[in-house]
């Protein structure tokens, strides 16, 4: 009897260390996958993004797909509308002016990749394209910057 408690507690003593080596290696990911990257970067907008007060904006989104498009669309009071859009794969730099509690986001192109679209202005609705998107935002330290910047260079390799 005690010839077998004792190979019962090699065995455990054996078998342990292998299923807790096997559980380590399994419990960690290699790297953040395209859904880690796609929600931070859109709560990093949209917490960021700070419209101007003086526009009577009535309401924005922000937001990055998962085809990699950034699309942005602003409601005015009167309807107006105005509507962003280019393809991550198409970013050429990401530049920040301003200091850590507010500045300018500048996403710009190589060439006239950015869609700009206008609804219901009085003026008339527009289609253009332009080479940069200007973002005001708030709150951006350098940190949360260098995470963006890497976020965004992160899809722009993925949708080449």
């Amino acid at each position: 009897m005690k010839k077998t408690l004792l190979s019962q507690t090699k065995k455990i003593w054996l078998v342990a260390p292998v299923l807790l080596i096997i559980g380590l290696n399994y419990s960690f990911k290699a790297g953040t996958d395209d859904i880690e990257w796609l929600g931070w970067s859109n709560k990093c907008l949209t917490e960021s993004y700070n419209p101007l007060p003086d526009t009577k904006l009535k309401k924005w989104e922000l937001a990055l797909t998962n085809d990699y498009f950034l699309r942005l669309r602003k409601t005015y009071q009167h309807g107006k509308q105005e509507y962003f859009s280019f393809n991550l794969h198409r970013l050429n730099s990401v530049d920040y002016q301003g200091n850590e509690q507010a500045g300018t986001l500048q996403l710009s192109t190589a060439a006239d990749d950015i869609i700009v679209q206008t609804y219901e202005d009085p003026k008339g609705d527009i289609d253009s394209m332009s080479t940069t998107l200007e973002l005001p935002v708030r709150n951006m330290s350098a940190a949360r910057l260098d995470s963006l910047k890497s976020a965004l260079s992160y899809f722009k390799a993925k949708g080449l």
